[in-house]
Parts: structure tokens; sequence; C-alpha cells
């Protein structure tokens, strides 16, 4: 198991950028959540199988069709336990 906090930048709010990657991550079997950031970036927390939050990375790099991602900071993590993948509030 692993676990990562990305930081993505760009035009990444008011795209449905938390929703796809509620999306994404349910498709991929990871736990988690995932907040608008007050400064115009989107923060996750992703926990799964090494391979399922690699692919998770890969496509938040591109995101939905609507968003301009222009970075995605991957930080290692603990995993908050948290079950399935949920939103959270914007900080």
């Amino acid at each position: 198991m692993r676990s990562v906090r990305l930081r993505i930048t760009g035009r990444v709010q008011g795209v449905g950028y938390r929703a796809w990657a509620i999306e994404t991550a349910e498709r991929l079997g990871l736990r988690g959540w995932v907040r608008n950031r007050s400064d115009g970036s989107v923060e996750a927390l992703v926990t799964g199988d090494g391979a399922a939050v690699a692919a998770m990375i890969a496509a938040c790099r591109d995101g939905p069709f609507a968003a301009r991602v222009g970075g995605v900071a991957v930080s290692e993590a603990e995993d908050d336990g948290s079950a399935g993948f949920r939103p959270k509030a914007t900080v």
C-alpha cells in the first residue's frame, strides 16, 4: 500500500476536477479524498496499491477535459484510514 498527497495546479477549479478525481479514484480502487484550496489548486490524498496510485498520479497530470493542469506535486503521506474516496471542504 502507498499513500501520497497530490497538489494539482493550473486551471483546475470550476472544471469538474473533483468529481472527475472521485470517479477516477473509485475506478482504480483507491481510498482518500479531494478538495479545492483557496489558492486555486486542488489537493488530494490517495491511498492504495502502488500501481493504482501511480495510475492516478498519471491521470491527474491530464485531468478532466476542461482542465488545464500546470503541475502535479507528489509527496509521500500517511494513510488517514479513509473509507472510499470522497470530497472534502475547501481550505
